[in-house]
This record gives C-alpha cells, sequence and structure tokens, in this order.
C-alpha cells in the first residue's frame, strides 16, 4: 500500500516487550508526543533515516495482547490497525516479541500477519536470551510466517543497523497476500465480511480478519454497518466471548508446536536472580518496608541533589534581571519585564532540578522492573480499599501529575474501582506541589535539622506525601461504601525480568516529563505573571496613594527612620494593598482569615487555581513589587513579610503548616478538573471531587493554624 509523503511504520507489541526501548534507540531526540484525533490516549511518534537517506516516520503504539481490545489505549491500536482509511494506518509493521517469552506474544503475530501489510518480527532481548541460554531458529519462524524476522538488543545496540536496512527494504514492499496458514473464518463471521463488503465502496482494501473482527468489535463502522451486523449476529446467536475463545485456541493449536520447535535451551545459562529477589522485595512484610526506604532516598535525594542547580538557576534570573534594568530605562515596560516575567518566571524555573530528580528515579525504578512489583504487592490493600491492583499505577502516576494519572484509570475494566480511582488521585501530592512544598517547608522545619543521615526537611517533604497517600486510602474506603457495583474485580499483570535500566529511556522520559512541565507551566505562569503585574502595579483612581499615606502614618507609629527598609517594605505593602490585587485579595480576606491567610496569600489560592505550582510564580510576582530594588530570594521576601496591624511576621509555623495541608488536599488545577470531566463524561463528578477536596482542605488548614497559633 503506498502513501504520499513519508512513509509510517507502526511499532506493535506485547507490554514490556521492549518496544518502546527500539522507539527511542532508532528515534532519539526526534520524537514527539500528542494525542489520538478525537482522544486523550498518547500518541508516540517519531522520525529516523534510512541506510538510502529517506526518512520515515514511526509511530509507537500502546501495548497490546491480541486483537481484542479491553482498554481505550489497546481499543486505539485495533480501530487503527482495522480501518484502512484511518490517518495513522501504516504502511508496515514492525512487531517485537521478548525472546524470553516467544509464544505468549506469537498470538498477536499471527493476527497482523493476516492484515497483509509489509511485517517484520523482531526478537528483542536477545542479550538477555543468550545469558539464559535461549537461541530462537529465525529460519523457521520466516518460513511459518511467511515474513522476514530477526533479533536485536537495544542494550547493546546489536543488528540496530541490520534493522533500518530490513525497514527500508519492508517499505517498499505492497501487500503480502493471503498467509498460508490464516485462520479459517466462521459462518457467521464470514457473513459479517460479505455485509460489509456490499456496504462499503473500497472492497479491496480489507482483509478477511479485519473484517471478522468488526463482528465482534463495531469500531469506525457507520450506523448502517452496525445494524446488519448486529442483525445477523442476533440470528446466528453469535457469542463475542466463544468466537475469541475459538480464534485463541485455534491459532495456539498451530503454531504452539512451530514454537517450542524454534525456541531451544541449549544450556541452563546464568543463573536468574529475578525470582530471589522477588523474595525479598515482594515479601508480605519486608516489601512494603524496602518499597518505603526507597521512597525515603526519593525524596532525600531531591533535596540532597537540587541545591546547587537551583542556586544557579536562581542567580541567572537574577542576572538576567539586572541586565534588563541596566540596559532599559524605567518605566512601565521595563517593570513588565523584570517585576512580571522574569520574576514570574524565575520563580518557578528554579524549582526544574527537583522535579527531574524525581522523574529520573522514578523512571529508573520503572526500567529495572520494580514499579510492576509494586503493583502486584499492594494489591491486597487496594482491594480492601475498593481499588484494583492496577489504581497504583495511578496513584503512584500521581506524584507526577494528575492528568495522565487519571487517563491510566482507563485499564481498570470495574466501573467503580475505575470511578474511585479517578476521584482520589489527585490527593496523591504532585510535581504540581513540589515548588509550593519547598518553599514553605522552610519556615517549618530548618534546613541544619537533620535525623541521623536524613535531613529533617526531607523527612517532612515525605510525610505531606504520606499524608495525601493516606486521605486519598481513606476518601477511596468512603467512596467504596457510596458507590454501587455488582461487577467482579480482577487484576492481570506481567511481572518483567528485573534488568539494569536502559539510561537512554530514562533520559528520554526525564526530557519528555520536564519539557511537558515546562511547557504547561510556562504557559499559565507567563500570562498570570502579566496579569498580576497589572494588578499588583495599578489600582483605582486615588486608592493607592490613599493606602500609602496611611503606610506613612504607620511607619511613624512603629517608630520606623526615614531611609529604613521597613519603612520601604511597609509603604510598599500599603500600596499594593490599594491596587486592584489588593481590593480583590481584601474581598477574600474575611473568609481566609480563620486560617491565618492575609489578602497577598488569598491572590495566590485564587491565581493557583489555574494550577498549583503558580501559587509560587505569584509570590515572586507580588513581592518583587516593592520600594526596594534588591533582588532577594522568594523565600527571604516571604520572611520578612511582616503584618502591618500586628508587626509580627505573616509566614508563622501556624501559617506556613495551615498552607502546607491546604496545598496538600485542595485540587487547585483546573486541567484535573477539565480531565475528570472528559474520563467520566459528566459534570458531577469533577463537582463533588473539587467540593470534597475543598473541604478537606479548609478544615485541616483551619484545624492547623488554631492549634499552633
Amino acid at each position: 500500500m503506498t502513501k504520499a509523503g513519508s512513509k509510517k511504520i507502526a511499532l506493535i507489541g506485547n507490554p514490556n516487550s521492549g518496544k518502546s526501548s527500539l522507539f527511542n534507540a532508532l528515534t532519539g531526540l526526534r520524537q514527539k508526543v500528542g494525542n489520538y484525533p478525537g482522544v486523550t490516549v498518547d500518541k508516540k511518534s517519531g522520525k529516523f533515516d534510512l541506510p538510502n537517506g529517506k526518512k520515515v516516520e514511526i509511530i509507537d503504539f500502546p501495548g497490546i495482547y491480541s486483537f481484542y481490545p479491553n482498554s481505550s489505549d489497546e481499543k486505539i491500536v485495533v480501530e487503527t490497525l482495522s480501518n484502512p482509511q484511518n490517518t495513522n494506518y501504516p504502511d508496515a509493521i514492525v512487531y517485537i516479541i521478548d525472546s524470553l517469552d516467544v509464544e505468549k506474544h506469537f498470538l498477536l503475530a499471527t493476527q497482523l500477519r493476516e492484515l497483509n501489510l509489509p511485517l517484520l518480527v523482531v526478537f528483542s532481548m536477545s542479550d538477555l536470551a543468550f545469558e539464559k541460554g535461549i537461541k530462537i531458529h529465525i529460519a523457521e519462524i520466516e518460513t511459518y510466517l511467511e515474513c522476514p524476522s530477526m533479533s536485536i538488543s537495544t542494550r547493546t545496540g546489536e543488528n540496530l543497523e541490520l534493522l533500518k536496512l530490513q525497514i527500508s527494504e519492508l517499505i517498499d514492499k505492497q501487500y503480502l497476500g493471503k498467509w498460508s496458514h490464516s485462520y479459517a473464518l466462521s459462518e457467521v463471521e464470514q457473513k459479517v465480511s460479505d455485509a460489509i463488503l456490499e456496504e462499503h465502496n473500497d472492497h479491496s482494501s480489507y482483509s478477511a480478519l479485519q473484517l471478522a473482527h468488526h463482528a465482534h468489535w463495531l469500531g469506525h463502522l457507520n450506523k448502517t454497518q452496525k445494524e446488519i451486523i448486529f442483525k445477523i449476529k442476533e440470528e446466528a446467536g453469535f457469542d463475542r466471548i466463544k468466537y475469541q475463545i475459538r480464534e485463541t485456541m485455534d491459532r495456539y493449536n498451530r503454531f504452539s508446536s512451530v514454537v517450542k520447535k524454534a525456541t531451544k535451551k541449549i544450556s541452563e545459562g546464568r543463573p536468574s536472580y529475578t525470582e530471589r529477589i522477588d523474595n525479598i522485595t515482594s515479601h508480605r512484610v519486608l516489601g512494603p518496608i524496602i518499597f518505603a526506604v526507597v521512597m525515603l532516598l526519593v525524596f532525600q535525594a531531591i533535596y540532597a541533589w537540587a541545591e546547587w542547580p537551583m542556586t544557579l538557576i536562581e542567580e541567572t534570573f537574577l542576572g538576567m534581571s539586572r541586565a534588563v534594568s541596566s540596559v532599559l530605562p524605567s518605566g512601565w515596560f521595563t517593570d513588565l519585564l523584570t517585576e512580571g516575567v522574569i520574576a514570574g518566571l524565575g520563580g518557578i524555573m528554579v524549582f526544574i532540578p527537583q522535579i527531574a530528580i524525581l522523574f529520573f528515579l522514578i523512571s529508573i525504578l520503572e526500567e529495572i522492573g520494580y514499579m510492576s512489583r509494586v503493583v502486584f504487592m499492594f494489591d491486597g490493600l487496594m482491594q480492601y480499599f475498593g481499588l484494583n491492583g492496577r489504581s497504583i499505577v495511578a496513584l503512584i502516576s500521581g506524584g507526577a501529575c494528575a492528568i495522565p494519572a487519571i487517563m491510566s484509570a482507563r485499564t481498570i475494566s470495574n466501573w467503580k474501582e475505575r470511578m474511585i480511582t479517578i476521584m482520589v488521585t489527585p490527593l496523591i501530592s504532585c510535581s504540581a506541589r513540589i515548588p509550593v512544598y519547598t518553599i514553605l517547608i522552610g519556615f517549618v522545619v530548618s534546613d541544619s535539622l537533620r535525623w541521623g543521615p536524613f535531613n529533617v526537611q526531607g523527612l517532612a517533604f515525605m510525610g505531606l506525601y504520606l499524608i495525601g497517600i493516606f486521605a486519598a486510602l481513606f476518601s477511596a474506603l468512603v467512596f467504596k461504601w457510596i458507590l454501587k457495583s455488582d461487577e467482579l474485580s480482577v487484576l492481570m499483570i506481567e511481572l518483567p525480568k528485573y534488568k539494569k535500566p536502559l539510561w537512554q529511556n530514562v533520559f528520554l522520559d526525564v526530557k519528555e516529563k520536564v519539557s511537558t512541565f515546562i511547557i504547561e507551566a510556562g504557559k499559565v505562569i507567563l500570562v498570570m505573571s502579566v496579569v498580576l503585574w497589572f494588578l499588583v502595579s495599578y489600582g483605582p483612581t486615588g486608592s493607592m496613594e490613599r493606602k500609602t499615606q496611611e503606610g506613612i502614618e504607620l511607619a511613624t507609629k512603629f517608630g520606623y527612620s526615614e531611609n529604613s527598609s521597613e519603612r520601604a517594605d511597609l509603604l510598599a505593602s500599603k500600596k499594593m494593598e490599594g491596587s486592584y490585587a489588593g481590593i480583590i485579595g481584601k474581598s477574600m480576606e474575611p473568609a481566609i482569615k480563620p486560617l491565618g491567610y492575609d489578602w497577598k496569600i488569598g491572590i495566590a489560592l485564587l491565581t493557583s487555581f489555574a494550577a498549583r505550582e503558580v501559587f509560587v510564580g505569584t509570590m515572586a510576582t507580588i513581592y518583587s513589587v516593592g520600594s526596594s530594588n534588591e533582588e532577594r530570594v522568594i523565600k527571604e521576601r516571604m520572611a520578612a513579610e511582616i503584618n502591618p496591624d500586628t508587626g509580627k511576621p505573616v509566614y508563622t509555623l501556624a501559617t506556613a503548616l495551615s498552607l502546607l495541608l491546604f496545598y496538600v488536599f485542595a485540587l487547585q488545577c483546573m486541567s484535573t478538573l477539565a480531565v475528570t470531566k472528559r474520563e467520566t463524561k459528566s459534570w458531577k463528578w469533577p463537582a463533588l471531587q473539587f467540593t470534597f477536596m475543598g473541604v478537606m482542605a479548609y478544615l485541616s488548614a483551619f484545624v492547623a493554624y488554631q492549634m499552633f497559633s
């Protein structure tokens, strides 16, 4: 099949087959992430050069076990491969088989072969197979499937150049024609195929397999075609599950002997340590303890490793602000750049090292195969709280961002467990909270405090995550009794072999996650910083002047000298109080005063509903607008903030604790609400989510402030 433009290669494989590692090895940095049309499932694609100089596009499809989809991700693959008119329909397929478990992966290989598309079968992890003494006779596989096959190792780079040569030859081929071992259609499947052919104009573009699978999954078919198929199925007494079992067993019966003959274990190879390690890491007592220690080390690393790059970034933005101030004339435009744009962006960019370290360590745990063990280990606990073992994937992913975490709940087939997972996932502290936590923990715990080898701030950081986890589990338990469902809960998960991390995968994953964070957060912060700069710099006629006069009177009352920094900061604070931002904050103050917050914090709470991390950018913008041109760290500016009515610091232990707990529980992310609505197809669930988290946030902040003030 030929198409205009660059050729499209579909990269297909079971989960944990080594598919994404090959994708990264081929595309490197030339890859992008988007969404499939009309859905929120991630689409990863990239380009690479062939030996003949041509460029091809390769699409890394979600992992799938067979042509019978259960999750949204799997449906995307079947939808694409079942419809030659789909915009992502490939010109050829590269199918990845794990060399350590060939038979399990071979079912999908036989189904893909019947699409009649150019197909290349690639056996991954050849180095691990060699270590285990496994030898695959490629020639016998090629003879059975009637298509080219080869083995590779992305870890060692074995045969990667040969793979590109094979792909170059593959895309020049047309349809392979009918496979001699094709599955024999049943009578009802044949009737469905004939019915679709009668209704569809392009008869030749569909293979028999594609037509047959419309009998149990209607996909892109039009209304007329669906009505015809429903009628045929009703008349024939069609049983979808029976049909799937029939085809699966028929294929296994025919290829099992071939696979066994082609896969030989020539020696015992090196001893495997996976079982031995699992006896420890998956132990019912030691396993959770090890997991807790691992998480503790992750949070300690965030603090220990990020200090130097954070200082460098901070100094860079301070230098940029000074440079702009020295080059441009004083005026509103210069103030906009230095006090709005640069201050706002600097207030969030400084936390990129911590976020990158978090993603880096989590990616390593995923690469070595540990995270799958965590899913398995906590399945029983999740069941107790009304969740599924797969819910742990969403909860752990929530440590990065609630949006993809909520989307990952699609893999949970049970409605009740999926809804509970969606509702409680935002309680897990995401990376957007890291900047807020980092700023506020300094007011609660001194950086010099240590507990043995551990920094107490790191322990406090982990404590905030634990509070979110406990809140999520408690909320799940409540929803378990509220929501009703008779569906059975089932967990099916593959535990991959432990292996060394492939560093290219780790770094590409970190790059992708951090880039997304910077771009998405940067857009919001840039707009909010400009708006905030205007709101704090201007006000109704005469309002700022009157407040400045009040500041002069208070400065005299407190005995501040004419040129003191205390007087300058007080006047700047009172002037801001008369601005548009001050008026908005003042209107909120009665509601938030019991929590220990002033009107400036109220502004930050309001703007951070766009995204949690905007809190820090807002503080950077607010506190950079003052009578002094000194460039100080945002934490120092907040620490120096004095309540003009009491003359005491605004950010006390009680206030900081109150704010920390508020941000642990509050759903201050409009994007999370939007994705919850999209996944549940109703505004009822995001409204309930926002309300119950908001009540938890307000009450916990109120109690903390009243107890410690």
